[in-house]
């Protein structure tokens, strides 16, 4: 049976500059992946309706899974919503994962609701690949790095 999942992080970084991170493909790429894995964004059309497709390669292993979904609702440096379901016919079910973004005195509040997980990835491993990937996103995020 399918399951959900729900996170929550404060980023010390503006609203603008998080979303971003969720709406721009190479961004993607860098902080998405759990630890141990690569990404490559194979598709990105971030606009409702607008398509995407990613893989993670297991840089031990060198196994790679692919992904990918469309974009249900975008509003700017607030909400991104897409589905999104896995290569794998193991894997089977669509999920949909939820981002709203809040700004707050010290950044942004995130909330993440991520639906319909296939039941063979256990709930931990999820909580744990995506806290790894939302700790990715604080170290790109939260600097702010000006030239000159």
């Amino acid at each position: 049976m399918p399951f959900t999942i729900s996170l929550h992080r404060v980023l010390k970084a503006p609203v603008e500059r998080v979303f971003r991170a969720f709406s721009d493909a190479d961004a993607m790429v860098k902080w998405n992946p759990p630890h141990g894995f690569t990404a490559h964004m194979h598709a990105f059309e971030p606009v409702v309706g607008g398509a995407f497709r990613m893989s993670f390669t297991n840089f031990s292993t060198q196994q790679t899974h692919s992904f990918g979904g469309t974009y249900l609702d975008i509003v700017a440096d607030s909400k991104i919503s897409y589905s999104d379901k896995f290569d794998d016919p193991s894997l089977p079910g669509e999920m949909i994962t939820t981002v709203e973004f809040k700004p707050v005195a010290v950044g942004t509040d995130i909330q993440i609701t991520q639906a319909g997980i296939p039941d063979m990835i256990p709930e931990s491993a999820c909580y744990l690949g995506w806290q790894e990937s939302l700790g990715q996103l604080a170290l790109l995020v939260e600097p702010d790095i000006r030239e000159g």
